[in-house]
């Protein structure tokens, strides 16, 4: 009985070694059979039957990233990944791909740059199924007019901490609105008084008929070579034309300049 009772202990060591042995084998034998996605339009989503969420919480609350700088998308993944109540289900970087993503994996919450190229021409964007929370560079009563257009919950600052932005998604997801209503009946009363939100500024009036063509033609989303093959100009003046107006109106790039032309409503195209 001494003996075997002094086995024991060395039977269970080695039990233990055998048992570890297997499950790291199969640990590396998975991580190399489910290699990673690395295009980031692929869909994002969690395993649910892994147990990610907590049974007691319900479902995790899904949120889409769409915004024009990789390192905000990158970090507020990051981030997201690291709450146990939240997944990221995809990440996209212009707005034809945001909506079409929003449509394919109806998440709880979306974050959109009021800033993302394509936006403006991407089609609209069904706020009933997915709360928007719009980013924005600057608190400005155009930007609130355009996250009011996509049909916001949300108007935040893009500076703003993560933290924040975390709770932003957890007060969209229960209903709440995330908007300033002094700034928001501000608005209103221009809207309802029949004036223009915002109407053409004086810089307009600097264009020559035609940059108010080409600006037109930028806010369509045309390219350059598009834009000469329309107005049957060579390359090299459409781009001299650009250049133009974007100095004159005071914007940083053809982005805003579509963005400036939109909410100002500057009139259709006239070739």
């Amino acid at each position: 009985m001494a003996a075997n009772r002094s086995t024991h202990p060395l039977l269970r060591v080695v039990s233990t070694l055998i048992l570890a042995i297997t499950a790291m084998t199969l640990s590396v034998a998975t991580a190399h059979a489910d290699p990673r996605p690395t295009n980031y339009s692929v869909d994002l989503r969690p395993d649910r039957s892994t147990g990610d969420a907590d049974p007691a919480r319900g479902p995790a609350i899904s949120v889409l990233l769409a915004d024009g700088q990789l390192l905000f998308r990158l970090g507020m993944q990051a981030a997201i990944a690291g709450q146990p109540d939240m997944a990221c289900v995809a990440e996209v970087s212009d707005g034809r791909a945001a909506v079409r993503e929003i449509q394919r994996l109806r998440p709880d919450v979306a974050f959109i740059d009021l800033d993302l190229p394509g936006l403006t021409d991407a089609g609209p964007i069904d706020a009933a199924t997915t709360r928007i929370l719009a980013l924005a560079t600057e608190h400005t009563d155009e930007n609130l007019y355009r996250a009011l257009q996509l049909g916001a919950t949300g108007f935040l600052a893009r500076s703003a901490p993560v933290d924040d932005l975390l709770a932003a998604v957890r007060t969209a997801v229960h209903g709440a609105a995330l908007i300033d209503p002094v700034l928001t009946r501000q608005l209103i009363t221009r809207l309802s008084a029949g004036s223009e939100p915002f109407p053409a500024t004086p810089e307009v009036e600097t264009l020559t008929p035609r940059e108010h063509q080409v600006l037109r033609f930028i806010a369509k989303g045309y390219t350059n070579p598009e834009i000469a093959r329309a107005l049957g100009i060579g390359g090299q003046t459409v781009k001299t034309h650009v250049s133009h107006v974007l100095t004159k109106l005071g914007v940083r790039d053809r982005i805003h300049a579509a963005v400036y032309a939109h909410t100002r409503r500057i009139g259709p195209i006239e070739t």
